[in-house]
């Protein structure tokens, strides 16, 4: 027969990768019965009271099923402004500031599409979250990597944050507590690069699913919004995926500077209209009757990261680590024999039926690291170890 050329595709979607988590995901998927400690999916259930009160809605509000206004609906944009204030102490206003997005994914994807031009420079963190890296790649942008310290436990070396500046940065990504290696930044790292950024005239994106899950380092976390004088250079996103166990209803809201927000909405209209509606009654529910729920997510949360802790150090002859300070997830390096974490997580699985992300998904730095989330049941985390045990014997 006469072979027929396929349509072509664009560059920029062969320009990028699937998410090295997901990847892991759908390798494990083929097989029965494996130990995953590769997805950030929180165990929790949507708590009952948001799924209560979305029930009753549905009952009563004839519009649950139509559209909102592009920037949300107005009783949770103004819930979302009375919890900024409540978090900062910062008055925001829910016409000229307030976002609500369909995650913080679709938020993330919105703004590199507003302020990327083609060849424009975004700084992301190394290791960092490996979606970040590839939207930048998908408006054509270059993600420019700024390697964290692993010797000062992953913290921020903001002496180096200059050399990476050029004329064609337009932004600095960061999420603290930080994924992949649960790292909180400290306070004056951060005000140090708001000055850097607002000298550059460069905008700062604020990644924040985890600020929840600090555990006994909640002094330590600092919201830079919490400083007026970079509300201009600052944009801030929050999403309900981890904290209030909403991950599937694909809610989060952005906090940004006026002007920023009328640019960024042309997109986010041009590309999901708006956030589901449904969702967002659930989002005002989950804002209007307080956040007990929380607080027992992160005791739990916390018993899992000293099982996997206890855990990781009965293997010191496979892996290092450093205690992760907040996040759900830990970024040990890999002392067992290995050629690269690719090959090791590979081996891993196809050996060991354990399922954990490659440090590479993450970006060069990770390298010889794999990311292990430790939000899954308990019995996963032992499974998962008790088979690594069995592989890797003494």
């Amino acid at each position: 027969m006469h072979s027929v050329k396929p349509p072509a595709v664009s560059q920029r979607a062969r320009n990028i990768a699937i998410s090295g988590i997901k990847e892991m995901a759908m390798r494990a998927a083929k097989i029965e019965d494996v130990a995953s400690l590769t997805w950030g999916l929180p165990s929790f259930r949507t708590p009952d009271h948001i799924r209560q009160g979305v029930e009753a809605r549905l009952e009563s509000d004839p519009d649950i099923g139509k559209y909102a206004l592009p920037d949300g609906l107005p009783e949770l944009r103004a819930a979302v402004a009375d919890e900024h204030f409540r978090a900062t102490g910062v008055a925001v206003d829910r016409d000229r500031n307030v976002i609500i997005t369909a995650g913080n994914m679709q938020g993330m994807n919105a703004l590199f599409h507003t302020v990327i031009d083609p060849g424009d420079e975004v700084i992301v963190t190394d290791p960092g979250f490996s979606s970040h890296i590839q939207q930048i790649r998908l408006c054509n942008g270059v993600p420019v990597p700024w390697p964290l310290a692993e010797s000062g436990g992953w913290e921020l070396d903001v002496e180096t944050l200059p050399g990476l500046i050029t004329e064609r940065t337009r932004a600095i990504v960061l999420v603290t507590p930080s994924n992949p290696t649960g790292k909180i930044f400290a306070e004056d790292q951060l005000r140090r690069i708001g000055d850097i950024a607002r000298n550059h005239n460069l905008f700062i994106l604020l990644d924040d699913p985890y600020h929840h899950f600090t555990y006994e380092n909640r002094a330590r976390y600092f919201n830079l919004t919490s400083l007026p004088e970079f509300s201009g250079h600052v944009a801030y996103l929050f999403t309900f995926s981890k904290a209030h166990a909403m991950s599937g209803w694909r809610l989060g809201y952005m906090v940004v500077p006026e002007e920023l927000k009328r640019q960024v909405l042309k997109v986010h209209d041009a590309t999901i209209i708006c956030a589901p509606r449904i969702s967002q009654v659930a989002g005002l529910i989950a804002l209007s009757e307080g956040p007990a729920h929380v607080a027992a997510f992160e005791n739990i949360l916390g018993q899992r990261r000293d099982l996997i802790c206890d855990r990781l150090d009965r293997v010191p002859h496979v892996f290092d680590y450093v205690k992760p300070e907040g996040a759900y997830y830990v970024f040990p390096r890999i002392v067992a024999a290995h050629e690269t974490s690719q090959d090791f997580s590979i081996k891993l699985l196809e050996e060991a039926r354990v399922c954990v992300t490659p440090g590479t998904a993450f970006g060069a730095a990770g390298e010889h690291h794999v990311r292990m989330a430790f939000c899954v049941a308990e019995d996963m985390i032992n499974k998962a170890f008790d088979r690594i045990e069995r592989n890797f014997p003494k």
